[in-house]
């Protein structure tokens, strides 16, 4: 049986006094002008863990929806990513810098800061790592991490990295793409991993073993593959602006998936093939 959880788990990130919500909301292609509002609407059915990104330009969003919550905002996880360096150390700097105001004001704060891709090289990964490293020392963070990063990527940190190993790192994950080896390096190295696109952006809706383990519990699919991410220990970022689909997709706490449907969703996975953003590559 697994260990009975709750919409108000955390993770413990390592080496650090900060803890994750294991239950995350994804803002990404969330417009601006309904994103304050699907952020709203998941904080009142009880998530407490955001994800933006520079990208996503809705940084701006997701700060005034926690400011207009009624939570303190030490109740609420946030997190963004920076994907392209601004040339420099101190460049980079000042580009996570705006976001942090954008997010919580000129005294404002980001619980989690990510790279948003390996792509852009040996030098700027390097450039935009000591900059996050300085807004942690700086407490303009809580903590450092990455996104779409494989174990080379990681590994290449230890020759100049102060923090290391990254507090997270975040890839797609769901039963058709499970990432197995990366997935296994971040878990010996207590690197904690985050999984996006775990509804698989709804393109498995209609996938026969899904909807019989869905069926065998009275849920939806979408219940078994965030229930799915959770049991394996990951951090599922579910994604909508439907508000009745934010608040269902959080009752994921009333059942558990048995040891032989974890196994049967575990059989899914189709390697690369199955990757519907980007599938991280292990090697430098």
């Amino acid at each position: 049986m697994a260990t009975r959880l709750s919409i108000a788990d955390v993770l413990p990130l390592p080496n650090s006094s900060v803890s994750i919500p294991q239950l995350g909301f994804g803002v990404y292609q969330s417009p601006s002008k309904v994103c304050v509002n699907s952020c709203l609407t998941a904080l009142k059915a009880g998530y407490r863990h955001i994800d933006s990104a520079q990208y996503y330009a809705n940084e701006k969003e997701v700060g005034e929806a926690v400011r207009n919550s009624g939570l303190k905002r030490s109740e609420v996880f946030l997190t963004t990513k920076i994907l392209v360096p601004g040339g420099s150390v101190e460049n980079s700097y000042k580009q996570c810098l705006d976001s942090i105001h954008k997010i919580g004001g000129e005294d404002g704060y980001v619980d989690l800061f990510l790279i948003h891709s390996s792509k852009s090289g040996s030098k700027s990964r390097k450039e935009m790592w000591q900059a996050l490293e300085r807004l942690l020392e700086e407490g303009k963070v809580k903590s450092i991490g990455v996104s779409n990063w494989g174990i080379g990527h990681i590994e290449e940190l230890k020759d100049f990295a102060k923090v290391y190993p990254p507090h997270v790192n975040q890839i797609e994950l769901h039963p058709f793409h499970q990432q197995r080896e990366v997935v296994a390096f971040c878990h010996k190295n207590h690197i904690i991993v985050e999984a996006y696109c775990p509804l698989v952006r709804n393109q498995k809706a209609n996938d026969l073993m899904l909807n019989e383990i869905a069926k065998a519990h009275n849920k939806s699919v979408n219940h078994v593959l965030i229930r799915y991410c959770l049991q394996k220990k990951w951090v599922p970022l579910p994604k909508s602006d439907t508000p009745s689909r934010i608040i269902e997709n959080a009752k994921v706490y009333d059942f558990e998936l048995l040891k032989d449907e974890m196994a049967k969703l575990d059989a899914l996975d189709q390697g690369a093939e199955g990757a519907i953003v980007e599938s991280v590559v292990n090697t430098l």
